[in-house]
């Protein structure tokens, strides 16, 4: 199969900063994916590394504080989908990140630590960005040749 005739396309939604927004997310990239002919699989996937980057720009980025604002656009391009997540908080740094020791955290029954993992095993791109104060991080997935994601 060849991959599936798909005009780029840009969509963007804006949300305060808080968890109780989550949910209107993972159903603004679900319904984008699923326009764009991404499987299920790819669609659950990208649910769920959305909810993480945007928890984590909520958790530490913002500190918590739901008086700021989350910019999320959805790119859709004939052979890739890319969710930008965009922010004024505090800036992730990658190159201080370091993988979680999994056995080390299940022994101390420890909750969290695993966003930035799992976005990582769930999508073929993470990227981290600065452009002035906003901070960006790209979440993208390529469509393989097959059509399969």
């Amino acid at each position: 199969m060849s991959i599936p005739a798909v005009a780029r396309s840009t969509h963007y939604l804006s949300i305060p900063s808080s968890t109780r927004y989550l949910e209107d997310v993972r159903r603004f990239v679900a319904h984008h994916a699923q326009q764009a002919s991404f499987p299920d699989a790819a669609v659950e996937q990208f649910k769920i590394a959305v909810d993480e980057a945007c928890t984590n720009v909520i958790k530490h980025a913002y500190k918590g504080e739901s008086a700021h604002q989350i910019d999320i656009s959805v790119v859709v391009e004939p052979d890739r989908f890319t969710i930008r997540i965009q922010d004024e908080g505090v800036s992730f740094v990658p190159s201080e990140y370091r993988e979680p020791d999994l056995m080390a955290i299940a022994k101390q029954r420890r909750k969290g630590g695993f966003g930035v993992h799992i976005m990582r095993r769930l999508m073929d791109q993470v990227e981290y960005l600065k452009h002035g104060p906003i901070n960006e991080v790209r979440l993208t997935k390529y469509r393989p040749l097959n059509g399969k994601a």
